[in-house]
């Protein structure tokens, strides 16, 4: 089941099922999160919820698309109530280049780089039995939910940034319950956005390079993730052109983590688990334009999507002046 958050011709919030073109709207529930708190309370899934208050009414996804009203697919009335995280170094990527992973890791650990130690210890450790704790793994902070762009909107790329790239990366989307529980509502595919030039100066400032947008959607994907998940990443010029693309691959067959660990080792900390906050945890990726010395420029389009997830996630990349901030002694 894929789950769409938009806005009427009146700008009034509602959410309904996606089948192929068709938003069927669901009755008595206007967001995401008003239908995942009935379903907790009701002790039912979100599909079956979904399912028995989907109403008659209908709308055409291209249309909404079009005006510009799909909306995140989550998403928290508080956008300080809303978290946006994200892990690094879990995936194995093509057949390639993994086997040329495999020969940078092997060897004196003594040897290797600390991004490589760290995806080392992943491929060694990642994937425990259920409910065991496995090795962490690499993670950041991103920012809070008025950094998430619905499909359509614009990724901002701050004045000061040396770059703004694509990351293709399908993401965990949760509520936090009334007892501290985490629940998974679905996941989402996503472009979880960097800025790799200035990370690429020095590991130590990946902290920085992650305090960007991030585009996200436009369906959720209710239920478990396939273990393998195909799509494709894109750069699409001003002029409608497609200038780089490449496929890439998620989904725990293609990972060095089970996504059970990545979320054990986010919702351990007690601060994540505050009673009605959103969640939204990127998975990582091993695909980047950058990677193959793009350097994406404003006005050019980031089009990021899978079969599985429904229609393609597309923001334009733009760049905002941002002025010198001088605090003020008060």
């Amino acid at each position: 089941m894929l789950l769409v958050q938009f806005l009427t011709e009146a700008q009034e919030r509602r959410i309904g099922i996606l089948h192929e073109s068709t938003i069927r709207t669901i009755d008595g529930y206007a967001t995401t999160v008003e239908l995942a708190r009935a379903a907790i309370a009701q002790g039912k899934s979100l599909a079956q919820l979904a399912e028995s208050a989907a109403g008659s009414e209908q709308a055409s996804y291209e249309d909404i698309a079009t005006a510009g009203r799909i909306l995140p697919p989550i998403d928290h009335p508080d956008a300080a109530h809303c978290y946006v995280t994200g892990t690094g170094l879990t995936h194995l990527g093509s057949a390639d280049a993994r086997d040329a992973m495999h020969k940078k890791i092997g060897g004196d650990i003594a040897t290797l780089s600390d991004s490589m130690k760290m995806f080392r210890m992943g491929v060694e450790g990642g994937k425990p039995e259920s409910g065991t704790p496995g090795v962490q793994p690499e993670w950041f902070y991103k920012g809070d939910g008025s950094i998430v762009r619905a499909t359509g909107q614009d990724l901002d790329m701050p004045g000061f940034s040396l770059d703004g790239g694509e990351e293709p990366e399908i993401a965990g989307l949760y509520l936090i319950g009334d007892d501290g529980q985490p629940y998974r509502l679905g996941y989402a595919i996503g472009n979880e956005f960097s800025d790799h030039v200035t990370e690429r100066q020095n590991y130590l400032y990946l902290a920085h390079s992650k305090l960007r947008n991030c585009g996200l959607g436009p369906a959720l994907l209710v239920g478990e993730l396939p273990a393998h998940v195909a799509g494709v990443s894109r750069i699409v010029g001003a002029d409608g052109s497609v200038r780089w693309e490449k496929a890439f691959v998620s989904g725990e067959q293609n990972m060095s983590h089970t996504l059970e660990n990545l979320e054990y080792h986010h919702f351990k900390y007690g601060l994540f688990r505050r009673a009605g906050d959103v969640h939204i945890h990127f998975f990582g990726t091993a695909t980047l334009s950058f990677a193959d010395g793009v350097q994406v420029q404003a006005g050019e389009t980031f089009e990021v999507a899978s079969p599985t997830f429904g229609p393609a996630l597309r923001n334009r990349l733009a760049v905002r002046d941002t002025p010198y901030v001088k605090v003020t002694t008060l």
